[in-house]
C-alpha cells in the first residue's frame, strides 16, 4: 500500500508538470528536434496516472473489505478472570515460587539484619540510659545522705554550742547572784546590827525620856517634881 501510494504521488506530480513542460517543447519545436520526439511520451503520462489511481483504489477497497470482515467475524469465546485460568496455573506457580524466594531472600538478607541492628542499637541505648539514670540516682541518694548527715552534725554542734553557752551563762549568773546575795547578806547583817544597836541605845534612854516627860507633865499640872520622883514613878509603871 505504501509503495502504491508513493507511485501515485509521483505520477500526480508528473501530470502537474506535464503541461508546463509541453509548452516549452511546442515553442521550441522549430529550434530542437529532440523536444518533438519527447512530446508523445509526455502526452501518454495522464493515462498512466489514471491507471495507477484506479489500481490503488482497488487495493484500498480490498484492504477495507478484509478489515471489515475481520472486525465483524465470528465472536470469540469469553475469557474469565486470568488468575483462574487453568492453562496458566503452571506459570503462576512458577512466578509465585520465584517471587516468594526473592522476597524471602530480601527480607532475610536485608530487612531482618537492618531491623535487628536497629533493635540492638535501641536496646543498647535504652540500657545505657537506664544505667546513667541509676548512676545519677545513686549520686542523688548519696548527696541527700551527705546533706542530711551534715545537717545533723550542724544541729548537734549548734545544740552543743547553745548548751555550753547556757551553762557558762548560768554559771556566771550563779556566781554573780551568789556575790550579790553575799553582799546583800552582809549589808543586811550590818543593818540589823546597827538597828539592834540603835534599839538598845534607844531602849536605854527610854526611862530617862519617860521620866523627863512625866516630870514636865506633872510640873505643869501640880507643880514642880524632882527628877528622882519622876524616874521612880516611871519605873513603877514599867514594872507594873
Amino acid at each position: 500500500m505504501a509503495g502504491q501510494t508513493s507511485d501515485v504521488m509521483l505520477l500526480a506530480q508528473a501530470t502537474t508538470t506535464a503541461p508546463a513542460a509541453a509548452a516549452p517543447a511546442t515553442t521550441a519545436a522549430p529550434a530542437a528536434a529532440p523536444a518533438m520526439t519527447a512530446a508523445p511520451a509526455m502526452a501518454a503520462a495522464p493515462a498512466k496516472v489514471e491507471q495507477a489511481v484506479k489500481a490503488a483504489g482497488t487495493d484500498a477497497n480490498a484492504a477495507g473489505a478484509a478489515t471489515t470482515h475481520a472486525s465483524v467475524g465470528s465472536p470469540e469465546a469469553p475469557i474469565g478472570f486470568p488468575p483462574f485460568d487453568a492453562s496458566t496455573f503452571a506459570s503462576q506457580i512458577l512466578w509465585l515460587v520465584l517471587s516468594f524466594g526473592v522476597l524471602y531472600w530480601v527480607i532475610s538478607r536485608v530487612a531482618i539484619p537492618r531491623i535487628g541492628g536497629i533493635v540492638t542499637k535501641r536496646k543498647d541505648q535504652i540500657d545505657g540510659d537506664l544505667g546513667a539514670a541509676d548512676t545519677f540516682r545513686k549520686q542523688t541518694d548519696k548527696a541527700i545522705a551527705d546533706y542530711e548527715a551534715a545537717l545533723a552534725a550542724a544541729r548537734a554542734k549548734a545544740n552543743s554550742i547553745a548548751e555550753d553557752t547556757r551553762s557558762k551563762a548560768k554559771a556566771e549568773l550563779d556566781g554573780k547572784r551568789a556575790a550579790v546575795e553575799a553582799d546583800l547578806a552582809g549589808k543586811v547583817s550590818a543593818a540589823e546590827a546597827s538597828i539592834q544597836k540603835a534599839k538598845t541605845a534607844a531602849l536605854g534612854n527610854v526611862d530617862d525620856i519617860a521620866a523627863d516627860t512625866a516630870a514636865a507633865l506633872v510640873s505643869q499640872l501640880t507643880g514642880a517634881v524632882s527628877a528622882d520622883e519622876a524616874k521612880a514613878a516611871v519605873a513603877s509603871v514599867v514594872k507594873g
